[in-house]
Order: C-alpha cells, then sequence, then structure tokens
C-alpha cells in the first residue's frame, strides 16, 4: 500500500505519521522539529517545560530544582523557546503541541502554545470537552482530541457543537497498548474488545455522521505492517510514540533511551499513577523502592495535574509524577519514571528521524 499526505485543518502533511506527544521532555525542539522536517507531524509535549535548559525558564524553583507551581512547571516562556528551537529546524511545515486535559492550567497552556505558533493543539488524559474555550481566540489552530470509544467521540462532537459550533479537525483514537497514560481502567486495558483493531472501526464509522475528519490511530504502532493494517481499517495516518524513542535527535536523556533498550518484554508494566489513570512504563528501582516504602519523600511543588488533588494521589501510588518524570529527563535511572509502549522492548538501536521515517514509509528491508 502506498502510504499518502493527509489534511487537518488547513495544513497538510506529508507522511501519514504522527509522532506522539512525550514529556516530560521526550518529544520537544530537536525530535519535534525534525519529525516536522522530515514529512510527519511533530508533536511537543506541553508538560513540565519549566525544566527546559537546566531551568532556565522556571522562574521559581524550589529544592532539588524543582518548579515551584504550575506556572513554572508549564512554562509559557520555556514552551516559546522549544517551539522557537523546533520552528528553526522544520520552518513553516506544521507544527502541533500535546497538552494534557488533566494538566492544572490546562486552558493556559493551551493559550500558550498557540501564541508560542502551535498548528494544531492535540489533548488527552480525560475526555476534552472543552477543549474549543481554551482556542476560541485563536481559531486557526486544529483541534484533535484523543478517544478510545466512538461513544466518547459522540459525546465530544455533540457538546463541541452545542457550546461552540466546532468540531475536531482531527481525532486520534488510541488502544490500550500505548505508553504512558491510558484511557482505559486498569482491568479494561487487557480486554479483547478494547483493543485498537476493534475500537477503531466503530470510531471510523462514527466520523461518518460528523464530516470529514481524518481518524489517526495510536496505541501498539511499531512498523510499516502495522500502518498498513490501521489504514485498512478506515484510519487516514497513525500515531507512533515509542519507535521515535530511540532517535538520535528524541530530546530523552541517553540514559532514559538505555533504560528503553534494556528492558524486557516482561519489564513494561501498567503501572498506577497520581493522574487517576493506569500507565504504562519500565519498572525499574523507582517501583522496588514504592514497595519497600523507602521512595523518595512526596511533596507537592509543582502542583502539576489536577487528579492528584495537591499530592494526596501521589501518597496513594507511592510517587510524585512530576518529580519522578523529571527524574528521568535528567537521566537519573534510580528514581526516574519511564514511560513506554507496549513495544518498547522492541528497540534495539539509535536511528536517526530520517532512517526510520524511511523504515516506516518503505518498510524495515
Amino acid at each position: 500500500m502506498l502510504l499518502k499526505s493527509f489534511k487537518i485543518g488547513k495544513h497538510t502533511i506529508s507522511k501519514p505519521i504522527i509522532q506522539g506527544g512525550m514529556g516530560v521532555g521526550i518529544s520537544w525542539d530537536q525530535l519535534a522539529g525534525t519529525v516536522s522536517k522530515e514529512g510527519g507531524l511533530g508533536v511537543i509535549s506541553s508538560v513540565g517545560t519549566g525544566v527546559y535548559n537546566k531551568r532556565e525558564y522556571a522562574h521559581k524553583v524550589k529544592k532539588d530544582m524543582r518548579p515551584s507551581e504550575a506556572e513554572n512547571f508549564y512554562s509559557k516562556d520555556g514552551l516559546t523557546a522549544i517551539f522557537k528551537k523546533a520552528r528553526e529546524i522544520c520552518e513553516d511545515a506544521p507544527l502541533a503541541c500535546n497538552a494534557l486535559y488533566a494538566s492544572v492550567d490546562y486552558n493556559r497552556i493551551v493559550k500558550d502554545a498557540c501564541e508560542a505558533g502551535a498548528d494544531m493543539i492535540i489533548t488527552g488524559a480525560g475526555l476534552p470537552l472543552t477543549m474549543p474555550e481554551a482556542t476560541k481566540d485563536y481559531p486557526d489552530v486544529a483541534l484533535i482530541p484523543i478517544v478510545s470509544t466512538a461513544k466518547a467521540l459522540r459525546i465530544l462532537c455533540r457538546r463541541w457543537k452545542k457550546t461552540h459550533n466546532r468540531l475536531p479537525d482531527a481525532v486520534i483514537v488510541e488502544g490500550p497498548l500505548s505508553g504512558g497514560h491510558q484511557g482505559f481502567k486498569y482491568d479494561d486495558c487487557f480486554l479483547p474488545k478494547n483493543q485498537l483493531e476493534i475500537i477503531l472501526p466503530p470510531v471510523v464509522e462514527e466520523v461518518k455522521n460528523w464530516g470529514n475528519i481524518p481518524v489517526i490511530a495510536a496505541g501498539g504502532i511499531w512498523d510499516k505492517t502495522d500502518i498498513v493494517k490501521m489504514l485498512e481499517l478506515g484510519a487516514t495516518a497513525v500515531q507512533m510514540g515509542t519507535r521515535f524513542i530511540g532517535t538520535v535527535e528524541c530530546d530523552a536523556h541517553d540514559n532514559f533511551k538505555q533504560v528503553i533498550i534494556d528492558a524486557k518484554e516482561e519489564d513494561i508494566k501498567l503501572l498506577k499513577s497520581p493522574v487517576g489513570y493506569p500507565a504504562r512504563g519500565v519498572k525499574t528501582n523507582l517501583h522496588t523502592l514504592i514497595e519497600e516504602n523507602t521512595a523518595p519523600k512526596i511533596s507537592c511543588v509543582s502542583n502539576c495535574v489536577a487528579p492528584c488533588n495537591r499530592g494526596v494521589e501521589a501518597k496513594e501510588v507511592g510517587y510524585c509524577i512530576a518529580d519522578r518524570l523529571s527524574d528521568a529527563y535528567d537521566g537519573l535511572t534510580e528514581s526516574g519514571l519511564f514511560f513506554t509502549g507496549s513495544n518498547g522492548y522492541r528497540l534495539n538501536n539509535i536511528i536517526t528521524v530520517k532512517e526510520l521515517m524511511d523504515k516506516l514509509m518503505n518498510g524495515e528491508g
């Protein structure tokens, strides 16, 4: 099958591959800018921009260089700097920003991204029913929600149409094999009825009720064979995160990349998270410390996600997600939290984004 270009809003993406937004600091300027340059859609993560470039843009930090409060953890200046450097790489190619709906200051973060130059906003970690409100002053910015069921898409379209006379410019349907936070409860992630190849076709059918909305399949996609399979099921394009960790340009610390490369299939688990959804990552020393009740002390410095309730949920699961993801970005393998999709164990070397895009478009041979 020939992999073709597609459109989201007014933007044409020459290759049907979206790079998943990964934070803290996995997909920032170098990765996202290069993916867009190579014809895919690069996605900058808005999470933890206060730690970018050695905390230069976190105007207030506390002990251990933790950005203080949401305005510093989600630094507008940091996000702006990331977009500026990504633009130097990809120039006027389409560039997106991923903003978690669970984020404290969600509306402000989205506005910051729009002002920084995002052509599109992608939002998951909750059903983003109020997403159009955050972008009402930026009508040219395309909106891409992430859903896990056709029912969720139907509810969202009805709400958007009623409140803002707006519909999604594209929709990502994500199965439970993705890295990071899932759209299902823990046990539901393992049910056959919730796997991507089953939930994708009903979403493809549902969008027909709302117009010409591209459907992007995500979660566990690895190679061209997987891409073709999703396109044959009705998807317009795919979103991939984990494979891009194994690139030279990925913004992650070399230690982060090595943790994923060293991981075996049995090391990749669904983990509890203060966000309230299960999250997939590598079970590392951090989780041993949690089980032994010797993990780093939890004190809510950054106030990153609303469901955590200022550290209440963090204490329930045994770790602060802002601190532990920031440690992973800093390459601290003893205390970092390392998210990856279910196929992370298949990463075994580091290649360039250009090489990866060629493999995805033309096959692995």
